[in-house]
């Protein structure tokens, strides 16, 4: 179960793993109270990540954990929630990914609202499921 090296460049920046998701929130997507279920904006911060990570990783990586998340505003149906996904961290195998939210209220008129922010950990695999190298992230100075 050894460690394999990825086919991608050795180096990569930030903006080249960055991904946008836009969802419009529906009714069967609420609670008793009306709002989005925290879950459901859970799945969709999950799903960005992992592209995000997969993209750095050029292939598959799962989630090895959840460090951070919080909920910062309600969801509501109808709301056009934009998750924003971005790598800003890649040790050997693993890479971290922070997660911005944000809504945009469609019933009034108003600005876009920040609702979550999570940072969340991958491990890139190959095809048997073992970690595998990522290459490294770039930074500017």
């Amino acid at each position: 179960m050894g460690i394999r090296t990825t086919t991608g460049r050795a180096h990569k920046a930030p903006a080249d793993s960055r991904v946008t998701l836009a969802h419009i929130m529906s009714e069967h997507d609420t609670n008793l109270y009306g709002t989005i279920h925290g879950g459901v904006v859970m799945k969709l911060i999950d799903d960005a990540a992992a592209a995000a990570a997969g993209r750095h990783a050029d292939g598959p990586a799962v989630t090895v954990s959840v460090n951070r998340m919080a909920f910062l505003a309600p969801v509501r149906a109808g709301d056009l929630l934009t998750v924003h996904a971005e790598l800003d961290r890649a040790g050997r195998t693993s890479m971290d990914v922070t997660v911005q939210v944000t809504a945009e209220r469609w019933n009034a008129s108003g600005p876009t609202t920040e609702v979550a922010t999570a940072q969340l950990t991958f491990v890139a695999i190959d095809a048997d499921g073992s970690p595998r190298e990522v290459p490294k992230l770039t930074t500017s100075a």
